[in-house]
C-alpha cells in the first residue's frame, strides 16, 4: 500500500481539480452537455430517446451560446444526442433522481468514471515498465491533468465511460501479452489464457459496443491479439475469439436490434438517422469552398492541436498563444526523446514489452487519428477530443520520451540519488495541475459566465 500513495496523491488531485471543474464551470458550458443532459431526463421519465426531426436546430445552438445559455432560454428542444447507445446514462439516471436532476452531481459522476481511466493508465506502464514506477506516475499524471481531458471528464459527457471501457481493454490485453513475453515463448507455443479472460474481454468488448461509437476500435485490437497469441493453433484461435465476440455480440445485438426496428433499414447504429438531423451544422466542403483547401488544412491541424491541450466552453475560449508555445516545446521534447530511447535506450531498460505491445499502441493511435480525420472529412470537427481514445499510448510515449531526456540530464547523479527521476512526475502534475485552476479562474468562469 505504501508504494501506492503517489498514485493516490495523483487521484486525490485529479479529484480536486475535477471538483472545481464540476462545480464552477457556468451550466451547460461543455460540448453537447445539454443534449447529453436531455437523453438521462427522458430516461428518468421513463422514455428511451430516439432522435428525430427537430432535435437539432443550429441557428438555435448559435443563439443560446450566443447568449451565455440565459436562463430564458430552453435547453429541453437540445436533443441531438439521442441517437447514442444508453449505457452511460441508464448508469447516471440514479445520481439524476437521487439529487432532482443537479448538473454539478452529474458532472461528479462522470468525473470519478474518469479517475478509473488515470487508475488504468497508470496500471499498463506499470506492467510494461516494472521496475520504473516513475514513467507510470507520469503516465498517470498526463491522463489526469491534460487540461481539455480533465475538463471533459468533469463534463456531463459519455467520453467518461467510453474511455474507461478502452482503458480497461488495453489494460487486460497488455496484462496477457506480457505474460506470453514474459515467459519468454514462442505466441502459438504459449499457456492458453484462462476463459475467464476471454468473456472479460468479451463483456467490456460488448459494453463498449453500448457506449459509444469509438469503443468499436477496441475490436481490431482484440482481433490482432488473438491472431499473435493463437497463430497457426486455428483450433484455439476459433475458440477464443468465440468466447470473446459472441457475448460482445450479444450485447451488441440489443442495441443494433432496437435501433433496425427504430429507424429502419440497415440503420444499426443510428448514424443514418443522426446524420439527416444534424442539417445545418458546418461541413468541410462549405469550408473548402469559402476558405480554401490549404487554409482549412492548417485550420483542422492547429485547432486539434489547441483543443487537445484546452480549448474550453463549446471551443470558444482558447487559452493564450503563449500556452500552446509552451505546451508544443513540451511535445517536441517527448517526440524527440521518444525516438532517442527507441535507438539508443530500448534496450537499457528492463522493461517486459515487446513488438506486440508497439503494434497495438500504434494500431490504436492511428485508427483514432483515422477515425477523427474522416469524420473532418465531412463535417467541420476540429475537436482534438475525439484523440482521447488513444490518450494511453500518447501520454505512456510522452512519459518515455520525456523521461528519456531527463536520464540522461541526471545520469551522473542517480547512482547517489537513486529518486530523481520521480521529479518528472512531480514537476509535470504541479505545473499542469496549476495550469487547470488558472485556466478555470483565469479564462472559464469569467469568459463563459451569463451576466445579465
Amino acid at each position: 500500500m505504501r508504494k501506492l500513495v503517489p498514485l493516490f496523491l495523483i487521484l486525490l488531485g485529479y479529484l480536486f481539480v475535477a471538483a472545481l471543474f464540476a462545480i464552477n464551470v457556468p451550466p451547460w458550458q461543455a460540448p453537447d452537455e445539454p443534449a447529453h443532459y436531455n437523453y438521462i431526463r427522458q430516461l428518468a421519465g421513463g422514455t428511451l430517446p430516439v432522435i428525430a426531426p427537430g432535435d437539432y436546430d443550429q441557428a438555435y445552438l448559435d443563439e443560446i451560446r450566443g447568449a451565455q445559455f440565459a436562463p430564458q432560454y430552453a435547453i429541453e428542444p437540445i436533443e441531438y444526442e439521442d441517437w447514442q447507445p444508453p449505457l452511460y446514462y441508464l448508469l447516471l439516471t440514479p445520481v439524476y433522481q437521487l439529487f432532482s436532476g443537479s448538473l454539478p452531481a452529474l458532472r461528479l459522476a462522470s468525473a470519478l468514471l474518469g479517475a478509473g481511466v488515470v487508475v488504468l493508465a497508470y496500471g499498463v506502464a506499470r506492467l510494461l515498465f516494472p521496475k520504473q514506477e516513475w514513467l507510470a506516475l507520469t503516465t498517470a499524471v498526463l491522463a489526469a491533468f491534460i487540461p481539455q481531458h480533465l475538463s471533459i471528464m468533469a463534463s456531463l459527457n459519455n467520453d467518461s465511460l467510453a474511455e474507461l471501457l478502452i482503458a480497461a481493454v488495453l489494460f487486460v490485453l497488455v496484462w496477457w501479452t506480457v505474460r506470453a513475453v514474459t515467459e519468454n515463448s514462442r505466441p502459438e507455443t504459449a499457456q492458453q489464457s484462462s476463459p475467464a479472460a476471454l468473456l472479460l474481454l468479451g463483456v467490456l468488448l460488448g459494453l463498449g459496443f453500448l457506449t459509444k461509437g469509438t469503443n468499436y476500435l477496441i475490436a481490431p485490437l482484440i482481433g490482432v491479439t488473438l491472431l499473435w497469441r493463437y497463430w497457426r493453433d486455428w483450433r484455439s484461435l476459433i475458440r477464443a475469439g468465440l468466447l470473446v465476440f459472441l457475448p460482445a455480440f450479444l450485447l451488441g445485438a440489443l442495441w443494433w436490434g432496437r435501433n433496425i426496428i427504430v429507424y429502419g433499414g440497415l440503420d444499426f447504429l443510428g448514424k443514418a438517422a443522426h446524420d439527416s438531423v444534424v442539417v445545418g451544422q458546418p461541413r468541410t466542403a462549405e469550408w473548402i469552398a469559402r476558405f480554401g483547401l490549404a487554409d482549412t488544412v492548417a485550420q483542422f491541424f492547429r485547432t486539434t492541436f489547441n483543443s487537445f491541450w484546452g480549448q474550453f466552453g463549446w471551443m470558444a475560449v482558447p487559452m493564450p498563444p503563449r500556452i500552446y508555445l509552451l505546451l508544443l516545446l513540451l511535445l517536441v521534447t517527448a517526440v524527440t526523446g521518444l525516438i532517442v530511447w527507441a535507438v539508443y535506450g530500448r534496450n537499457q531498460d528492463e522493461g517486459r514489452y515487446g513488438r506486440i505491445h508497439l503494434l497495438l499502441f500504434l494500431l490504436l493511435l492511428l485508427m483514432t487519428a483515422g477515425l477523427h480525420i474522416g469524420y473532418n472529412v465531412t463535417f467541420v470537427q476540429h475537436q482534438g477530443r475525439y484523440l482521447y481514445p488513444a490518450l494511453i499510448p500518447i501520454a505512456l510515449g510522452m512519459a518515455v520520451g520525456l523521461g528519456m531526456w531527463l536520464r540522461l540530464l541526471i545520469r551522473p547523479f542517480i547512482p547517489r540519488l537513486p529518486h530523481l527521476p520521480y521529479l518528472l512526475p512531480l514537476t509535470l502534475g504541479l505545473g499542469l495541475a496549476a495550469l487547470n485552476i488558472f485556466a478555470l479562474y483565469r479564462w472559464i468562469i469569467p469568459l463563459l459566465t451569463y451576466i445579465p
